[in-house]
């Protein structure tokens, strides 16, 4: 059964929108045939923006066509009815339909903010992994990471894919491991994005740290790609979905990796934390105290394989961030088209546009290209290719 929607405060976020605000989206869809210790300057500084690679780690397919929205929406009024639920392959979107449903948005803001290319991800929200069962969980992927392939394949210079797991609550995320490799080995995608709570909000699974996870981790390393962790809408009302379950999320998983000895078990698996971290920069003090009187290893060293990206919209935050996290664990992102899209009316300028914040940082050109670019190519390598034959790089 479908569980009970969101609340519908907050509920205009296209990136991940609370479930209430998806569903009516898709019923929609079946009618419409879319390190430094000196302050930093404000966001309006004159500094000249950045011309060179900018790699924004953090994007989700926002804009679908009407006609994904209408299998989906499908797929879930099927739930109770297996019979009824459509099979990936009935879905038929023309290629001028993928162009134009990223045309108005991405590629425009990508031309406007001098964003080279964006990892390229389904719509965290409408992962819905607390809906249905495996089957269910698994046609979506392939349905989701399919249009992601087909985005990336007809405009490569823009995008490359990183892909949606089949997640389900209880299910081990051994289930997940075919569909990464098919994305990973076959449509060329450079990672995935892991829901650490695919309950929607209540946490049903183990810790990520649990040896339930270590399937995935095992397929991960394997394959040499990262995951980013990122939950998926909040079925839990007690949660609204950008504002409380997102940060959440990053900030447990964070917690998880302070109490365990899961990167001595994977030494080499690379895990980024979205939205800044979640609480985590912004109470360092906190979590370096915490690992002390835990008698855990120091921070510094957990940072060999966590990373935080900078989808923080405001320039004292993108500040705060850099002061405390090293350039080496810091990726360029702003999460557009996604959660915060308007004007900022303190600044005249949009929320998300994140590019302007790290230009007004007070930080080296050196540390700057890191973020933009050094940091991603490191920590996601299988980039070095698709970068190469776009055309980006040498």
């Amino acid at each position: 059964m479908i569980a009970e929607a969101d609340p519908a405060a907050g509920a205009g976020c296209p990136c991940c929108l609370p479930r209430r605000s998806f569903l009516r989206g898709l019923a929609g869809a079946s009618a419409v045939a879319a390190r430094p210790a000196a302050a930093a300057a404000g966001p309006s500084a004159d500094r000249p923006r950045g011309t060179g690679l900018v790699i924004d780690c953090h994007g989700h397919y926002t804009t679908e066509p009407p006609a994904m929205l209408a299998w989906r929406k499908r797929q879930i009024d099927a739930i109770n009815d297996p019979a009824q639920s459509p099979a990936p392959s009935d879905l038929t979107v023309s290629d001028d339909e993928v162009r134009a449903s990223v045309s108005a948005r991405q590629l425009k803001l990508q031309a406007e903010r001098g964003i080279s290319l964006a990892l390229f991800s389904p719509r965290a929200g409408g992962m819905g992994h607390h809906l249905g069962n495996a089957r269910t969980s698994l046609d979506w992927s392939i349905v989701s990471n399919d249009m992601i392939h087909r985005v990336a394949s007809l405009m490569p210079r823009n995008f490359v894919g990183v892909c949606q797991l089949p997640q389900t609550p209880g299910v081990s995320p051994r289930n997940c491991t075919a569909e990464l490799e098919r994305c990973v080995t076959q449509l060329g995608f450079v990672g995935c994005n892991v829901n650490p709570d695919p309950s929607g909000g209540f946490w049903t699974d183990p810790p990520l740290s649990d040896r339930h996870w270590y399937p995935l981790w095992e397929k991960m390393v394997e394959l040499d790609v990262p995951g980013m962790i990122h939950v998926s809408a909040s079925a839990n009302r007690n949660f609204h979905a950008t504002g409380a379950h997102y940060l959440n999320g990053d900030t447990t998983a964070f917690m998880q990796f302070v109490t365990s000895d899961l990167f001595k078990d994977f030494p080499t698996l690379r895990l980024i934390l979205p939205h800044g971290g979640g609480a985590v920069p912004y109470h360092w003090g906190r979590y370096r105290g915490l690992a002390q009187d835990l008698k855990r290893p120091p921070l510094s060293e957990l940072m060999r394989n966590v990373y935080f990206d900078t989808c923080v919209y405001h320039q004292a935050g993108i500040d705060l961030l850099l002061k405390v996290v090293p350039a080496d664990n810091v990726l360029f992102a702003s999460e557009m088209v996604g959660a915060v899209n308007g004007i900022d009316p303190e600044t005249g300028h949009a929320y998300d546009d994140t590019k302007r914040y790290i230009e007004a940082a007070a930080i080296s050109d050196e540390d700057r290209a890191k973020l933009y670019a050094g940091t991603a190519r490191r920590v996601y390598p299988r980039l070095a290719a698709h970068l190469s034959a776009a055309g980006l790089m040498p």
